[in-house]
């Protein structure tokens, strides 16, 4: 039987058809990585198939770089898009988070 979450997952990924590449990476964002991790970090970047996620809290970097295997296998499955690597960096100590840029063509 197919969990609520797998369900969710596949919805969303058909919704985000419509969308650029980097726009569907940045609204799976937070269904891929989960709460804790979506709400620490913000993908900015998305240069061919290597996203780029700034991350708010430095002391975090070490648990999403262990993790980033399954980060972006998930992301990949629920945006759609073809994302073989996150690179994780840490925001400017005193600086607001980044609003997210599009990608280059």
């Amino acid at each position: 039987m197919q969990s609520l979450r797998d369900i969710l997952r596949s919805s969303l990924r058909t919704s985000l058809a419509a969308l650029t590449p980097f726009d569907r990476v940045t609204a799976a964002w937070p269904v891929a990585a989960g709460h804790a991790i979506a709400e620490r970090s913000s993908i900015v970047r998305l240069d061919g198939t290597q996203a780029a996620a700034e991350v708010r809290d430095p002391a975090w970097l070490p648990e999403l770089r262990a993790n980033t295997p399954r980060l972006v296998a998930d992301l990949a499955r629920v945006s759609g898009v073809a994302v073989t690597d996150i690179l994780f960096f840490a925001a400017e100590p005193g600086t607001r988070p980044r609003y997210p840029r599009t990608s280059r063509p």
